[in-house]
């Protein structure tokens, strides 16, 4: 009997730090996330056009995924994204990434991956939090600067616009491949109860406090975007 209790108490204690640790983890991710995009929208030249953002449905980023090689294979990252609702940007929703091949720089290894989600079937995609780009989702190079040449077709026919910054370099970034789905261990970790990506991105859920730094960078890029014109 002492035996199965002593058990227990481990088994609670184990549980209480798995959680504390996950909480932690997701709490970094959302302030590295909105860093992220603080930073990139800090050199407008250089940043995500004002048209981008100003038709951006939902806006997800993956802070420092890690790999190396003259052909990038994203093994694992995991991110965060937000979608616009009537009473401003929803909730963030926790996601990974898997597999996919990128052209990058020859041995870069910290990556910071951007996705302006475009439409509203992108925006679905992105709830069901289990699609490919450039499979189920149609993806493309972003461009980048103050605004978006007028020759270009950004816009028309392209759900998902990816972006990378590594080593300081920000650029349009062709991801194919790469896998998303829904990330329940940090969903768990800042929503405790059961919390849908569905309700999260959608208004439906209560915004975390962990999570108002990330969405006041977001606020706040698009901010930037228009003061810069």
């Amino acid at each position: 009997m002492k035996k199965i209790m002593l058990f227990v108490a481990l088994l609670s204690l184990t549980s209480l730090a798995w959680a504390g640790s996950a909480r932690e983890d997701s709490t970094d991710r959302l302030q590295n996330a909105g860093k992220v995009l603080s930073e990139i929208m800090g050199a407008p030249d250089k940043g995500i056009p004002e048209e981008v953002l100003d038709h951006a449905k939902c806006v997800a980023v993956v802070p420092h995924m890690i790999k190396g090689g003259f052909v990038f294979g994203a093994e694992h990252g995991r991110g965060v994204a937000t979608c616009r609702t009537a009473d401003g940007w929803s909730a963030p929703a926790f996601f990974s990434i898997t597999g996919g091949s990128w052209g990058l720089q020859i041995g870069v290894e910290g990556v910071d991956l951007v996705m302006i989600i475009q439409s509203d079937t992108g925006m679905q995609h992105l709830i069901t939090s289990n699609f490919q780009l450039g499979g189920d989702a149609s993806a493309a190079a972003g461009p980048v600067g103050r605004h978006a040449s007028a020759d270009t077709d950004w816009k028309l026919n392209v759900e998902m616009l990816t972006y990378s910054r590594a080593k300081g370099a920000f650029a349009g970034l062709t991801l194919n491949g790469a896998k998303i789905s829904r990330d329940d261990d940090s969903m768990h970790a800042i929503y405790g109860g059961h919390v849908s990506t569905r309700a999260a991105l959608t208004g439906r859920a209560p915004i975390p406090a962990a999570a108002r730094p990330f969405l006041s960078a977001v606020r706040a890029a698009k901010a930037q975007a228009k003061s810069d014109r």
